[in-house]
């Protein structure tokens, strides 16, 4: 297919139609779309009680195809009740992504046992009798816990609590496996683990990084921000292994103006290799203070390590620097002479800085660079992450961590009277590895495809089949469901956030605390998230807990909790009777006073790590989402934006291509140190730059190794080296 242009534009707009017309009609999807519900997708956040495709500013339409794509999944048809009986589980097996997806709502409850061909349907009292059962029969450190963020705050909070009343703290969420080394990172140098900002600073900085990531098919509400700060004059800096088409062009469909002319959004485009990003900041930062561009009464009055900082960046050689980076010196001062002459600066990131063994460490030189000229700290200046699901922050805000920060978890006892277990618990990639010694027997998965977001797919399948239990709450199929299958597992219906009977919030990755109203269900059978929490509470610790878990059912008695436990949260008490969204304090830093110990930002430096994949057939591979998919759900087989029409491909720079002796359309083995794909067909890519490779997530995982940042626990998606041959 053709590589268009521009993103946006009318191919968006005829595929909002189409949509529509396959969720029932015009008039049922817009009133869907502008339902009271904070948006599905992404962490930018729309809707709540402003009304959907409303931001927190009250701009309208705010929408975007990811938004309109997990509305018509939700509002699909029920699994066909012969599905199961036709599709045995090796059939699933051989199911894509899409393919699960596509199949339909789940609307019973579905039990598939070991030594059985096909899942059957069982009755919800069935189903809830022997999950019940079965964590009565285990200790509560044989289990462990995961969260989607597509979960409201709600269902996260009650659960997190009653896995740890249960007795463990092997709670933990989808972040890990994204962008868990911002918060770490973040934590650990302005003292706050979000993004330092309000929308409205990005709407009046007149510079914007965009480092490792590609809103434009991954947060596409993001360019009508980028387009006004183009219109103002401003600059967009992209630093990307890939031309990606939407962040050198895109037409915002809302904008007349920019829907027949496009918007040009970057100023400049940089390709760093893969792995290359720590030398190239440290690089920027350098060259700011050769060119004299620091702001030292900052960087004297309100940071630590400085003086050790500058030093390490003063004898940090451009030979290494441009070796490591793989950008020349004289991009690098283009870059440093565009930050010095910007005002009001702001950093956003996505997973190309995350998914590294040395994510963390990316974050902090983010953080540094920004310190260096004094840009965090004010208005209109400061650090973004942009994250993934629309609650995956909030999921983290409500206690879904292995540790509990201690405010929490003292509030958490005096609230309810009882005592939390203190022993440590596991992160994601922990509780795989423990599936897989044997030392867990059960988990349960709130929402998200858990197999498929894994490295190492063998693995991950490997560590699932050795537990006895496998629980999943979920709306629809995905590929966990056939291939992370324990000796028994039960898959539980539930509602979207549109359907619930009750209130629920969500936070967005602004620190904005959105309400959603739910709705009326459009299939018999799910059930709400907190009412199956409830339920589960009630059957397992009714006669050992002061807590009445029936009662918990009314989130408005959750929310009255979170109010009294977790900090900032005060105003959602009422936020049922008041209606009143809110900002959550203490986050957002528009003076140069950080939560750190000494109130001052903390700067790091660390060893730059030598370029991988360098040998004379390796390649530096990394994994990312089409325009047509969101996280592991693929909604399109085709990835628009960047003209491919298929999944099962590897992207390769011509220059490559000439090099491995492979041609366009070719199938071809590809293969790791720890796994191999056969015939996948290679596409050839001039936008890519040599050296570098691209391949579709989740379906490459299986070429990812189990390799993580020490400090995250952020599994390396990015920089896999891997080799490429005839098949």
């Amino acid at each position: 297919m053709k590589k268009p242009t521009s993103g946006g534009g009318w191919q968006a707009i005829r595929y909002t139609f189409q949509k529509a017309r396959e969720s029932g009609g015009y008039w049922k999807f817009w009133k869907a779309m502008r339902s009271k519900n904070a948006c599905k997708t992404c962490a930018l956040g729309m809707g709540g009680q402003k009304g959907g495709m409303v931001n927190e500013q009250g701009s309208f339409p705010e929408v975007c195809k990811k938004s309109m794509q997990a509305m018509a999944a939700d509002m699909q048809g029920a699994v066909p009740e012969d599905f199961w009986k036709t599709y045995s589980i090796a059939q699933l097996q051989q199911f894509t992504p899409y393919q699960m997806e596509h199949a339909g709502r789940l609307t019973q409850p579905m039990l598939w046992e070991q030594g059985q061909q096909h899942y059957r349907p069982i009755s919800w009292e069935d189903a809830l009798g022997r999950l019940i059962a079965k964590l009565k029969s285990l200790t509560p450190d044989e289990t462990f816990w995961y969260f989607s963020g597509r979960s409201s705050m709600e269902a996260g909070f009650l659960l997190q609590l009653f896995a740890r009343i249960y007795g463990t703290n092997n709670v933990n969420n989808c972040s890990y496996y994204c962008h868990q080394a911002s918060g770490v990172g973040l934590a650990s140098t302005v003292g706050s683990g979000t993004a330092t900002i309000v929308l409205e600073d990005v709407e009046h900085a007149d510079l914007v990084f965009v480092i490792g990531g590609n809103p434009a098919s991954n947060h596409p509400r993001l360019m009508s921000t980028l387009k006004q700060v183009r219109r103002r004059g401003g600059e967009v800096i992209v630093i990307n292994p890939v031309v990606e088409t939407g962040l050198v062009n895109f037409r915002v469909p809302s904008d007349p103006i920019s829907m027949l002319f496009g918007t040009k959004i970057a100023t400049l485009y940089v390709q760093p290799d893969i792995g290359g990003d720590l030398a190239l900041l440290y690089g920027i930062a350098k060259r700011v203070l050769e060119l004299g561009g620091q702001d030292q009464e900052f960087l004297d009055n309100h940071c630590e390590n400085t003086a050790q900082w500058l030093e390490f960046l003063k004898n940090l050689t451009w030979e290494e620097i441009e070796e490591k980076s793989g950008v020349g010196g004289l991009k690098i001062a283009d870059i440093a002479q565009r930050y010095i002459k910007a005002k009001r600066v702001i950093f956003s990131w996505t997973m190309g800085i995350t998914h590294h063994a040395h994510g963390v460490d990316n974050v902090q030189a983010i953080a540094g660079l920004a310190a260096v000229r004094g840009m965090v700290g004010k208005p209109g200046c400061g650090l973004m992450p942009i994250r993934g699901h629309s609650n995956v922050q909030g999921i983290g805000s409500v206690g879904v961590t292995p540790t509990l920060k201690q405010a929490i978890f003292d509030g958490l006892e005096k609230e309810y009277g009882v005592q939390l277990p203190t022993t440590p618990g596991l992160d994601t990639l922990g509780c795989m590895e423990d599936a897989h010694s044997g030392k867990l027997k059960m988990g349960f998965c709130l929402g998200g495809n858990l197999y498929g977001s894994n490295p190492d797919l063998a693995f991950a399948a490997q560590s699932l089949q050795n537990l006895e239990t496998m629980v999943y709450l979920s709306t629809s199929l995905n590929t966990g469901h056939a291939h992370g299958l324990a000796k028994e597992t039960i898959i539980l219906p539930v509602l979207a956030r549109d359907e619930e009977p009750y209130q629920s919030t969500q936070e967005s990755m602004f620190n904005y605390i959105r309400m959603s109203e739910g709705g009326p269900r459009r299939l018999d059978g799910p059930r709400g998230e907190v009412d199956v929490i409830a339920t589960i509470g009630e059957g397992v610790l009714a006669s050992s807990t002061p807590i009445d878990w029936t009662s918990m059912q009314d989130t408005n008695k959750i929310r009255a909790a979170l109010a009294k436990v977790v900090p900032g949260f005060e105003k959602i008490a009422d936020i049922d009777k008041t209606k009143q969204e809110f900002q959550i304090d203490g986050r957002t830093f528009h003076t140069p006073k950080f939560p750190t110990p000494s109130g001052r930002l903390v700067l790091h430096h660390h060893e730059i790590p030598e370029l991988k994949g360098t040998g004379e057939n390796e390649l530096r591979l990394m994994t990312v989402r089409s325009e047509g998919q969101f996280n592991t759900v693929v909604y399109e087989e085709y990835d628009i934006y960047r003209g491919i029409d298929r999944r099962d491909v590897i992207v390769l720079h011509p220059e490559d291509c000439q090099r491995l002796g492979v041609v366009a359309g070719q199938k071809v083995t590809i293969q790791s140190n720890i796994g191999k794909i056969d015939g996948f067909v290679v596409h050839e890519f001039k936008d890519i730059k040599p050296g570098n490779a691209l391949m579709y997530y989740p379906e490459a995982n299986t070429l990812v190794s189990r390799t993580a940042d020490p400090k995250s626990k952020t599994p390396a998606f990015k920089g896999v080296v891997v080799t490429v041959c005839p098949a």
